[in-house]
């Protein structure tokens, strides 16, 4: 993890190219193109066709978001691999290690996600998220898991949340971050499920609407408290080798030391 750890993931219909160029200018690290479940079944070539015209020129500023697409099938894959201006591919109702081997064959060298949304993904969510090399990060796509499961209570998907978590350090690969909230009117339930995802081992967040941005963003930057107390203890260690405790009691060790490297990494970003 870097302070260059993408926190914000806005998710734009495909078929809204005029939305999709304003998505670049809403705030979000990464901005995620939705040729699935976002566009209607009558507009998915229109979106394709305008997604690769809009991907079909490199970014206009160094400044601007990458973006990613989340494609329904390889007809998609196929018509923007290799697209200068495309950064990732979301992968979406993976369940197997084949699925992505396929993709990446046929769009080498792109960064895939495979997300997650039923049982059989989350079973096989380490054999996934180890697959190949190009699969940078893994998801879950949580409303058609929900549906798969049966759940109705939202912690009822917390053990499918730690398996992904898991399954993403594991194989090396960032944490994962959560899936979207669907009410764009409730903020302060935003703040309290990021806080839940971040407790669980997510870092950063899908949004479907700008207004949720500046809210996961707080969710996941360190506090205030959680910064001073990570320098009080990269402090320690630069003073005293291996383990130690400091004088309020905390042992510190050398992974306890990482991870409040991980924190100040994480305060700096964007700064």
């Amino acid at each position: 993890m870097t302070a260059e750890t993408p926190l914000t993931w806005l998710y734009v219909p495909g078929d809204r190219p005029d939305v999709v160029r304003k998505a670049r200018d809403a705030g979000a690290d990464v901005v995620i193109v939705d040729l699935e479940d976002a566009v209607a079944p009558d507009r998915k070539e229109y979106a394709r066709s305008a997604t690769v015209e809009l991907l079909s020129e490199p970014a206009s500023s160094p400044t601007a978001p990458p973006v990613h697409v989340r494609v329904n099938d390889e007809t998609d894959v196929l018509a923007l691999a290799g697209l200068p201006g495309l950064a990732g591919l979301r992968l979406p109702k993976i369940t197997h290690a084949a699925s992505v081997h396929h993709i990446a064959a046929l769009a080498p060298g792109v960064a895939l996600c495979p997300l997650l949304e039923s049982a059989l993904g989350i079973e096989h969510a380490y054999t996934v998220a180890s697959a190949h090399p190009q699969v940078r990060s893994v998801a879950l796509g949580e409303a058609d898991l929900r549906a798969d499961l049966g759940v109705r209570d939202d912690a009822g998907l917390d053990w499918s949340r730690s398996r992904v978590v898991v399954a993403a350090r594991a194989a090396g690969l960032a944490p994962p971050i959560q899936s979207v909230f669907p009410d764009v009117r409730d903020l302060d339930g935003l703040w309290a499920s990021c806080a839940h995802g971040r407790a669980l081992g997510f870092l950063g967040r899908a949004a479907i609407h700008p207004r949720q941005l500046p809210v996961i963003e707080r969710a996941f930057r360190p506090t205030p408290q959680e910064v001073e107390a990570a320098h009080q203890i990269v402090e320690a260690a630069r003073v005293q080798a291996g383990a130690l405790a400091l004088p309020d009691g905390r042992f510190v060790d050398a992974a306890v030391v990482a991870q409040a490297h991980r924190t100040l990494a994480l305060a700096g970003r964007g700064r």
